[in-house]
């Protein structure tokens, strides 16, 4: 079997860069073995300020150019939604809060998205004696459902393999490489936190950090809205609201705890007064860089071997941005941005 590209890993990472591959017409093999789930149990939120300070996130404007136009077309795909725009409220806890809240929303590249008003409405539930601060422009993408409705079409076409990939087994040439039967140009490992255990590039600096995150079920929160406070409650329909997300980075496996969903539900009680059921309880690893930016770049000896991977929590911004930018480098020369290029560790 000869393909241009193997694919390891089809997380967020890996459906970018295998559509990029698609609408340029390059033939593709994925290799998925389910071990990492970061970008299915994710939130999904696309944002481009951090509510923490009230700052913007990196490139996060251009990145959205390019984004929202990708998931629209796979929407078109496969005539199913994926994008679900969606406010934000942010929940203040001072008077200091609200002052700062106004300074950023002065700022041209929050502007757009940041309401400079202070929002005071009472909502039945919620507890926001300083109130909230309001952001427009803001969604969700349903990231479950799309790598499902993804990996199934992958199925249908033959173009995806359900094993782990068995690093020994890799024979690299000077101008292609062999796997067990396939001969390809190139191959792209997005494996997410399964780097560290691939030979190749588990000398990049990358850190776990696993999240947690519950789902329950609230028959009188009505909100058509996300809530950010010490974790944000984001609304899935029916009265059922997805709340996350806990950061811990010494538990490296992907088993939800009781310690995780204690936080969360302590958390969640800060600020939220209404009954509530637990339905569901989920884990996952994210793939986190220190300096908080992807890695993306050839091997520094292996010039036909690449990595797409760190992409941390805001996955769903990022991906499509990087996957185009890895695909221009290793098939048209172009530089990658500095930031970005896994040569910054070398």
């Amino acid at each position: 079997m000869q393909v241009d590209y193997i694919i390891v890993g089809l997380g967020l990472a890996g459906l970018a860069f295998t559509k990029e591959l698609e609408n340029n017409n390059k033939s593709f093999i994925v290799f998925e073995d389910n071990s990492q789930n970061s970008s299915i149990v994710a939130g999904g939120m696309y944002n481009p300020v951090i509510l923490k300070r009230f700052t913007p996130v990196w490139n996060a404007t251009e990145q959205l150019e390019i984004a929202l136009p990708f998931y629209a077309d796979l929407e078109k795909q496969f005539q199913k939604k994926y994008n679900y725009p969606i406010d934000i409220y942010r929940i203040f806890k001072s008077v200091e809060e609200q002052n700062n809240w106004f300074v950023a929303s002065d700022k041209p590249l929050l502007s757009n998205y940041m309401v400079s008003s202070i929002s005071n409405k009472k909502i039945e539930g919620v507890i926001a004696n300083n109130g909230f601060g309001k952001l427009i422009n803001t969604g969700r993408i349903d990231t479950k459902i799309l790598l499902e409705d993804y990996r199934k079409y992958l199925e249908e076409t033959s173009k995806i393999k359900y094993n782990s990939f068995d690093y020994s087994q890799l024979i690299i040439n000077n101008i292609s490489i062999e796997y067990n039967g396939i001969s390809a140009s190139k191959i792209v490992f997005c494996e997410g936190f399964g780097m560290l255990k691939n030979p190749f590039f588990k000398y990049l600096p990358m850190q776990e950090a696993k999240g947690e995150l519950i789902t329950i079920y609230a028959p009188k929160l009505h909100i058509d809205f996300l809530i950010k406070a010490s974790v944000f409650v984001l609304p899935l329909g029916n009265n059922y609201y997805k709340v996350g997300a806990t950061f811990n980075w010494k538990d490296t496996t992907k088993l939800p705890t009781e310690e995780g969903k204690n936080e969360l539900v302590s958390k969640l009680e800060s600020f939220i007064s209404v009954p509530y059921t637990i339905v569901a309880h989920t884990a996952g690893i994210r793939p986190t860089v220190k300096d908080r930016r992807p890695l993306v770049g050839k091997h520094p000896k292996y010039q036909n071997l690449a990595i797409l991977n760190g992409l941390g929590t805001r996955g769903v911004i990022i991906a499509p941005t990087t996957a185009k930018a890895l695909y221009n480098h290793l098939e048209n020369n172009f530089a990658l941005d500095k930031e970005i290029s896994i040569t910054r560790f070398e």
